[in-house]
């Protein structure tokens, strides 16, 4: 296939681990036989992580984004997403917990089951047993909200074709702002995408720690996440119905 895919990835200090990551990812899906360009939103890092994309850029395709002011996961999500222009759009974390390997099987059950959005469900999590209580725990007060019924809504690692990622960046996009990937799934159900969910293997992070949902900001985030929820809720119907 020849063919560019543009992956997305965001990154907030993952110094230690973007470089990594994305010479990995590169390596192993350019011996799957698939053409690749990273576009990397950097979303106001203080360490050294503009620094080891820009040297990582000068061996595989990267396009950079930067930003001196950080905005958030979400936002950076959707800045990233809105600079790609190939038909389908790939997406993993920069942390190293998505395995390159699964991209292929990601990649031929979209196209043999013709579906708009194909995802992966993280089998096994290895995240700390905190963390996936508290995704649990948020599941079941998301699920109150929106008809959403795959395994894992949270999954940082998928394929969506161009115009599906366009009708789901209609509106307002990231008002979940810890919480993206919540949202995206449910603006998938909201209009209508076909989507599909493999299992996919999950590693321990690479480097660093996780930028989202560190103890002191759970009862900030659970709260932004409930106005949120009602948020989108309101913010899906009102765009759906036109």
């Amino acid at each position: 296939m020849t063919k560019t895919i543009d992956i997305v990835l965001p990154a907030h200090n993952e110094g230690g681990s973007i470089g990594h990551t994305l010479s990995e990812f590169h390596e192993i899906v350019s011996k799957q036989g698939y053409c690749v360009r990273f576009v990397v939103c950097e979303d106001g890092s203080t360490d050294n992580t503009v620094a080891v994309i820009q040297e990582t850029a000068k061996t595989i395709p990267v396009k950079l984004i930067s930003d001196s002011v950080r905005k958030g996961y979400s936002r950076a999500v959707v800045d990233g997403f809105k600079a790609t222009d190939s038909d389908l759009i790939g997406f993993i974390d920069s942390d190293g917990q998505c395995n390159p390997a699964d991209f292929d099987r990601l990649y031929r059950e979209m196209q043999s089951s013709g579906v708009d959005l194909i995802a992966g469900y993280r089998n096994p999590r290895k995240d700390h047993w905190i963390r996936k209580l508290m995704s649990f725990a948020f599941g079941v007060v998301y699920r109150c909200f929106f008809n959403v019924r795959l395994k894992d809504p949270s999954c940082p690692f998928l394929i969506v074709k161009k115009e599906a990622l366009a009708k789901l960046l209609t509106g307002n996009p990231g008002i979940l702002r810890q919480g993206f990937w919540w949202e995206f799934q449910a603006r998938a159900v909201a209009w209508g995408l076909k989507v599909r969910e493999i299992p996919v293997d999950h590693r321990v992070r690479t480097a660093g720690q996780t930028q989202v949902y560190k103890p002191a900001k759970v009862p900030g985030i659970a709260w932004e996440h409930l106005n949120g929820l009602r948020t989108l809720k309101r913010e899906l119907k009102q765009l759906t119905a036109k």
